[in-house]
């Protein structure tokens, strides 16, 4: 069983039996003590004052953010919606009341209980209960919600009324991290304000929160406008304190990013975080950031970075051969683009967990590694990919002495061993032809993708670059209809549940599932087990590591990269605190803790 010390009165290890705790954490003592006033990446006293306006990029047609179908707005899910209890930025894994004033986990560690703060009131004013969780649970684990909450949610059996201001869930079976994923991850909105109305059904409808905003306007596709809350019931809560600072939040939307640029520079909206490294050395810079009027700034991070990839579709039958991954794989040279599309900003993603101590190391198995995936390739001989064993996964490169030329001689030689000939200048196999479409919404990969596709003609292979509106883009995703996209596989400090709707088997064909891959792998999913499962901190780092060696070897995505800085510019019309947090996204950040000076 992961050890788990929790914050009690006495500030010792907590015993499920007996107390009820304000804070949680996973594996250590939470940070922050019983009386503690404000979490220390906010400023207590922050004017609560002025109105921004930042962007949205392609378009949204849902105010509905827990929805399969439909494109959600901006800000929708944090700025209207509190959770039982909310994480900290800067600890890997700690939860504090909000919601509720504490909770409860059984001795025999199969339900939670949760005491709600008896203050907590929905934005109509009407006060929060133990009905109202039951039923936003209810009905995001129903086939009304999207399917995510399902499949994070499959070991939730049920959510109990035990009085109006308390709820029970109980699991189907012992796992660690339950308890904290009921804590964070169920966002709370009203039943009455629901009422008789089918959930899929409100789409344009704002759902009633609790959260420290509401929608006071909005224009499908164009913008959707936020009125902070001045009667919002946790604004002294320690939880909350220093943070929603802003009167009124706009979000303006813009189909094309170097339209959005342009019109940061026109200061049509306020805040704008940069992805493309060309942009960032080239595009921001002139009169309004050389006198201060335009802040461009860099801000440290220590997320997991994940893996950033080009994602093959396994569900394509030419990628079912891994030889024909390797060869794609080995026709990308990331030194020339870091070089002279980057302007050197990025380096290669190495791992699932890139930036982590998750990530494997570039080594063989330790013994307590080895153990684990010698069990499993006596369990799964035939799926099991023996290399792990005896070979360090290393990024292909074209640093001396490799180089594109002998990458590309080595993809060739791997094509002809897996029977494809050059015909009519395209290689074929049985009736096949290797040709296949690059899918993406935003503006900027063309000039990476160029390049790869020149180096992938040279092998025979046509690489078809598709652009489509986001809209379109996300029902081509969540019906798995693509051959290759470019996407990040997000993790935290602590993975768990939220992997199986990344690799699991049981995930692959489920649509709307983040399982892009389309992977079915037994040694995968008894991997993704002994992480969700694990006792403590260091067998939940083995299992990540084995498994971080298991999808490497795979080949399943063309990594990308990443940099451990938010890449940000802004009007010089903000306060911030002095203190950043450590685990944050930059726009989550300002719009929690920034203020209007």
């Amino acid at each position: 069983m992961r050890i788990y010390r929790l914050l009690c009165l006495l500030s010792c290890l907590y015993s499920p039996a007996v107390f009820a705790v304000s804070a949680a954490a996973l594996g250590y003592s939470p940070k922050y003590p019983t009386d503690f006033k404000h979490f220390d990446y906010v400023n207590p006293d922050a004017p609560k004052q002025g109105d921004i306006t930042i962007s949205g990029f392609g378009t949204f047609n849902s105010l509905n953010p827990f929805l399969l179908k439909g494109v959600e707005a901006v800000g929708t899910t944090n700025l209207l919606f509190d959770t039982l209890m909310v994480k900290s930025e800067d600890e890997p894994y700690s939860v504090y009341a909000l919601l509720a004033k504490e909770m409860q986990l059984a001795a025999d560690k199969l339900s939670v209980t949760f005491s709600l703060n008896p203050n907590a009131r929905f934005s109509d004013g009407s006060p929060v209960t133990a009905e109202d969780v039951k039923f936003s649970f209810d009905t995001l684990k129903g086939d009304k919600a999207h399917p995510r909450y399902r499949i994070f949610w499959s070991d939730i059996v049920k959510a109990e009324v035990i009085n109006n201001l308390t709820v029970k869930f109980s699991f189907a079976k012992e796992n660690p991290e339950l308890h904290l994923i009921v804590a964070y991850m169920i966002p709370i909105f009203s039943k009455t304000a629901v009422g008789e109305q089918a959930f899929d059904s409100l789409v344009t409808t704002p759902l009633i929160g609790s959260g420290a905003y509401t929608v006071t306007d909005f224009k499908i596709g164009n913008y959707i406008i936020y009125q902070r809350n001045p009667q919002y019931w946790a604004k002294d809560l320690p939880t909350r304190r220093g943070m929603f600072n802003v009167d009124k939040i706009t979000v303006k939307y813009y189909k094309d990013l170097s339209i959005a640029m342009e019109a940061f520079k026109a200061k049509e909206f306020d805040f704008i975080t940069v992805y493309n490294s060309k942009e960032w050395a080239r595009s921001y810079v002139g009169k309004a950031f050389e006198t201060g009027e335009i802040i461009k700034e860099e801000l440290p991070h220590r997320n997991n970075a994940g893996m950033q990839g080009f994602v093959f579709n396994l569900r394509n039958p030419m990628f079912q051969d891994i030889r024909v991954r390797q060869a794609i794989n080995l026709a990308f040279d990331f030194e020339w683009a870091n070089t002279n599309l980057f302007y050197n900003q990025y380096n290669r993603c190495y791992s699932y967990f890139t930036n982590s101590e998750l990530a494997s190391p570039q080594a063989l198995p330790t013994d307590a590694e080895l153990s684990l995936l010698q069990s499993l390739q006596a369990q799964y001989p035939k799926e099991f990919p023996d290399k792990v064993l005896t070979t360090v996964w290393q990024n292909v490169n074209t640093n001396p002495p490799n180089s594109l030329r002998s990458n590309l001689q080595k993809a060739s030689q791997l094509l002809t061993e897996a029977g494809w000939t050059l015909q009519e200048g395209i290689l074929q196999k049985e009736g096949m032809r290797l040709s296949f479409e690059f899918l993406v919404a935003q503006d900027g990969f063309d000039r990476i993708y160029t390049p790869f596709a020149r180096n992938l003609e040279r092998l025979g292979i046509k690489l078809i670059y598709r652009k489509v509106d986001l809209a379109v883009y996300q029902q081509l995703l969540e019906a798995f209809n693509y051959d290759m996209i470019v996407t990040i596989f997000q993790q935290n400090q602590s993975p768990a549940n939220e992997l199986m709707n990344l690799w699991h088997s049981s995930s692959a064909d489920k649509q709307g599932s983040n399982n892009w891959i389309g992977l079915k792998n037994p040694v995968v999913d008894a991997l993704l087990y002994k992480i969700i499962y694990a006792p403590n901190r260091a067998e939940l780092v083995t299992a990540t590591h084995a498994l971080d060696r298991i999808l490497l070897q795979g080949e399943y995505v063309l990594p990308n990269w990443y940099t451990n800085v938010h890449r940000v510019a802004y009007w010089n019309k903000f306060g911030k605190p002095a203190k950043s947090p450590l685990y944050y996204q930059s726009i989550d950040w300002m719009l929690a803790t920034w203020w209007v000076k």
